[in-house]
């Protein structure tokens, strides 16, 4: 598989930060760059801080990252991502805007981190693409921005467009940027520096409150997924679900998609599955139980389901949480 990022030996990352930005967005995704430049003993990666004119900009936090240049000085990067927070359409100012077509223009990669999203697809450049942003945001986002592909994942990469939710997320795309210029031994040995359990994948959904997630205008899908939720261990057909909702099931399958950018069937696997894995990192039930306990006719499948999902089935993940918490105890 070819990288999405040109092949070169050394890769920029630019960060343009706004006010009132996502600390721990912007230094989750700017970790695991110093530490490959620190486990390769030497430097593969940079990652110029920017503000637009080159002062301070204070984070949601109060705090400052001193910025190394402004747009206008900024060194050549591979890609430049925007990084948002709070209040971010107070922050949207027509100079951005016309500064982010300038690195468009120039072939520019660009990304959004938390919100950063918003910033970009207010400005133009996200129609036809595929994005994550921040639950919190969501429903606005596709409400304001019906050209651009929201989905609820981690992080989506979709041709010259890198986007990812806030919190924690940034470091799982950069993981996967790593892995795709350098393997997935340099990610694994950084996920272990930062006694990071699992680097998620781009299909790993963020945890949204259903509510907040969709706003109050869907109700019937809001209560075919509260079904879902009460009926894990024996999980209910979607034309079950459907007539109980008082929907046709080719209706509900068409709120399904277009608001959870999946199938029913999918995203009921989806729960049993998370809370599969919940059962067998926090309880003492043996595999079987578990499966059971998750509506699955068989210890295999469940298996099978669970590795193509999680990445390792489901007894290895169980042996790696109970090694990490060994050690902790020496």
């Amino acid at each position: 598989m070819t990288s999405p990022l040109q092949e070169e030996n050394l890769f920029s990352f630019g960060f343009l930060l706004v006010p009132k930005y996502s600390m721990i967005a912007v230094t989750t995704a700017i970790e695991p760059l110093r530490m490959a430049n620190r486990l390769l003993e030497k430097e593969l990666y940079k990652w110029p801080v920017i503000t637009l004119d080159g002062n301070p900009v204070a984070a949601s936090n109060g705090l400052m990252i001193a910025p190394e240049y402004s747009i206008d000085n900024a060194p050549d990067v591979d890609v430049m991502f925007i990084c948002s927070g709070v209040d971010v359409s107070g922050v949207f100012t027509k100079d951005l805007q016309k500064h982010l077509h300038q690195l468009d223009r120039q072939g520019v990669k660009l990304g959004g981190l938390c919100t950063g999203t918003y910033l970009l697809a207010r400005s133009g450049l996200m129609d036809g693409y595929s994005c994550t942003i921040h639950w919190e945001n969501m429903a606005s986002m596709r409400e304001e921005f019906p050209n651009s592909r929201v989905s609820d994942e981690l992080y989506e990469i979709d041709r010259d467009r890198y986007t990812c939710a806030g919190g924690s997320a940034p470091m799982d795309m950069m993981l996967k940027l790593i892995t795709d210029t350098n393997g997935g031994k340099l990610s694994a040995n950084i996920s272990e520096q930062f006694m990071c359990d699992r680097i998620r994948g781009r299909h790993d959904r963020q945890r949204t409150p259903l509510q907040l997630h969709l706003g109050s205008g869907q109700p019937k899908l809001i209560e075919a997924v509260t079904l879902m939720e009460a009926n894990i261990e024996e999980p209910m057909s979607v034309d079950e679900i459907s007539q109980l909702v008082g929907v046709s099931r080719r209706q509900l399958e068409r709120l399904f998609q277009k608001y959870l950018n999946c199938v029913p069937t999918r995203y009921y696997m989806d729960l049993r599955l998370n809370c599969a894995r919940r059962l067998l990192l926090q309880t003492d039930k043996s595999v079987v139980d578990v499966s059971l306990a998750c509506g699955f006719v068989s210890a295999p499948h469940f298996s099978k389901c669970y590795r193509d999902y999680f990445g390792l089935p489901p007894r290895d993940e169980r042996k790696l949480r109970k090694a990490g918490t060994d050690d902790q105890g020496v």
